[in-house]
């Protein structure tokens, strides 16, 4: 059985501090959280994540932010920026606010304005004001970050290490697909190498958890690449940090969550 998240100081002394359907929630912060303190020099990790972003200044500053890199691109790629939709304007932003204020709200409820005016993000992918300020859905605003992030990427913004990785597996997928590559490939800091070896290891180790009288098939094509089930579903695996990750749909699960859903003896519901 899995431990719940309990109160901080428990979640630190246990091995597995959520269950597998938080832990893929847990590893987007996780990665969100380091790509911003390495961006803007933040004090954040996951453990502190919303409470660094819960007076939205950091997240009006981001939105700047993301404003500017857009205008340094127009100006530099005049005929790839009339093909994007890139933010026009900024965002009003009181950086003295407290948590839990008016002005908190007030930051937060501009930001959101922004990321749907001048991002074009979908309802589905957005979070409400009170969300943030108390808490009350931390995956969608999670969800929204990282999309926000992926679309900042397609005009030059440094991405976070999963936007990255899906930027990969979409190349792999045209390569296979003999497909031309999108657009014209934007400046972006070198790819640091995946660490798929350690796949090989955890992946099996995963599966190997499987109590069927005959074992759910895990089998690997290529280099993260595996056919899973008596179906002929490949899946994308990559290492984020200590979480085997899938590339499911538009988006990301973990190995756990997903074996926890397909495989038949550990399928609860």
């Amino acid at each position: 059985s899995y431990g719940k998240m309990g109160t901080p100081g428990t979640a630190v002394q246990s091995i597995r501090p959520y269950q597998s359907s938080e832990q893929y929630l847990y590893a987007m912060k996780e990665d969100l959280a380091e790509w911003l303190k390495e961006l803007y020099d933040l004090d954040i990790e996951v453990g502190t994540f919303v409470e660094a972003l819960e007076t939205g200044a950091v997240l009006c500053s981001h939105a700047n932010n993301i404003t500017h890199v857009a205008e340094e691109f127009a100006r530099a790629c005049p005929s790839m920026a009339r093909h994007l939709r890139l933010p026009a304007a900024g965002v009003a932003c009181n950086l003295a606010a407290q948590p839990g204020t008016f002005q908190a709200r007030d930051n937060i409820s501009n930001f959101i304005q922004w990321c749907r005016k001048e991002m074009d993000i979908k309802d589905v992918l957005m979070f409400e004001t009170e969300d943030l300020v108390l808490r009350k859905n931390e995956k969608n605003f999670v969800l929204c970050l990282l999309e926000l992030a992926r679309r900042a990427a397609c005009f030059g913004m440094h991405a976070p290490t999963l936007v990255q990785m899906e930027e990969e597996i979409e190349e792999e997928l045209r390569q296979e697909l003999d497909l031309p590559p999108a657009g014209t490939p934007l400046p972006q800091p070198p790819w640091k190498p995946r660490d798929l070896h350690n796949l090989d290891h955890m992946g099996p180790h995963l599966v190997s958890r499987c109590t069927c009288p005959i074992q759910f098939p895990m089998i690997k094509i290529s280099e993260g690449k595996y056919r899973v089930g008596d179906s002929d579903t490949l899946i994308f695996v990559r290492i984020l940090r200590e979480h085997v990750m899938v590339r499911v749909g538009g988006g990301w699960d973990t190995l756990e969550h997903y074996l926890d859903k397909h495989d038949p003896c550990r399928c609860t519901s």
